[in-house]
């Protein structure tokens, strides 16, 4: 099973959008590992968007990820980086296909709500940046027979 990192920015927070994204992550089969919130300050900021610094969005990008607090969300399933892109959609919320996160709950470009991880490498680094490794919890969903078929001994 595949892990991402889930970050909702200080915009979903505000809006008190939190438990209506993460219960869409649930009801798709993804299972939550790790969960907290905080506020992110500078430095672990220019961290994790080091790949953006010097772009014009850098400097916008890093103030508004550190003016409020975030949730940061550890998800696993089968493709889990794949399943978390498709459902946040486009990165401006004004392009963004309804259904999917920024297509329902997203007006702004700048202001857009949640960060997923690009790439299993790149989810792994986040997720190492935020979470220590006694955060994320291992255990086996009750309803997780429900969302994977076990019956051949692979997961289909």
């Amino acid at each position: 099973m595949e892990r991402t990192l889930v970050m909702l920015k200080p915009d979903a927070v505000q809006r008190g959008l939190v438990g209506r994204v993460l219960a869409r992550f649930e009801a798709k089969g993804l299972k939550l590992v790790a969960l907290k919130m905080a506020r992110m300050d500078r430095a672990p900021a220019e961290r994790h968007y080091a790949p953006h610094k010097g772009k014009d969005f850098y400097e916008p990008l890093i103030r508004f990820v550190t003016s409020g607090p975030l949730v940061f969300a550890v998800l696993e399933g089968k493709g889990a980086v794949a399943v978390v892109r498709t459902m946040m959609g486009a990165t401006f919320g004004p392009a963004a296909e309804p259904g999917t996160i920024r297509g329902d709950f997203g007006m702004s470009n700048r202001f857009n709500l949640i960060h997923g991880s690009d790439a299993p490498d790149a989810a792994e680094r986040e997720i190492r940046l935020f979470f220590r490794p006694e955060e994320l919890i291992d255990w086996q969903p009750a309803a997780q027979p429900w969302v994977y078929d076990f019956s051949t001994g692979d997961i289909i």
